[in-house]
């Protein structure tokens, strides 16, 4: 029986940034996932950072700028980084491998584009029978055409709260009450 709980962090890097694409509660999204990703390492529980690699695409190549994760973000030496190449973070990365090494059933998600990155992540880990906790307030994205930002991250929020899981279960929850319910379990 898998036992662990991991922490998803989902492209939360430079190119996805830019004043060019704003990103909705960016400051206030990257302080949830560090208290989070922190109580984490702290309760000895994996965090996995996720860096999309887009080598030869001519976006997001691998040790550029657009490629590196927010200077605001907090990476630790201990965290497991995971280079992905499509929105899916499974999609032929190490991600499943290292869940499984690492004893894990739980995916807490948090990241960016909600309705792009995040909802892949999301949808293919309920194929493979995780529980999932989306922080509900730890993942972003930006303006849509027809959408703002905040409508997107709430549309998606409605969206896995209604998700009809297989074997695992899905549930939306605020960073504050992740918190009194991880720290619990020590």
């Amino acid at each position: 029986m898998k036992t662990n709980k991991a922490l998803l962090i989902i492209d939360m890097q430079k190119g996805s940034f830019t004043p060019q694409t704003p990103r909705y509660d960016h400051k206030g999204v990257v302080e949830r996932i560090n208290t989070l990703s922190a109580n984490f390492r702290t309760l000895k529980y994996p965090v996995f950072v996720i860096q999309h690699d887009g080598t030869g695409s001519g976006e997001f190549e691998k040790n550029t700028e657009e490629w590196e994760n927010l200077d605001e973000l907090e990476v630790k030496s201990e965290d497991i980084l995971i280079d992905k190449y499509v929105n899916d973070v499974f999609y032929k990365s190490k991600l499943q491998e290292e869940l499984i090494r690492h004893n894990v059933g739980e995916l807490y998600v948090t990241g960016c584009a909600t309705d792009f990155c995040v909802e892949s992540t999301i949808q293919s880990a309920l194929t493979k029978e995780y529980t999932i906790t989306v922080v509900k307030d730890g993942h972003t994205t930006g303006e849509r055409p027809n959408l703002t930002a905040q409508q997107v991250v709430e549309h998606y929020n409605w969206v896995w709260q209604g998700m009809i899981p297989t074997e695992g279960k899905i549930v939306v929850k605020p960073l504050h009450e992740i918190l009194e319910e991880v720290t619990v379990l020590k």
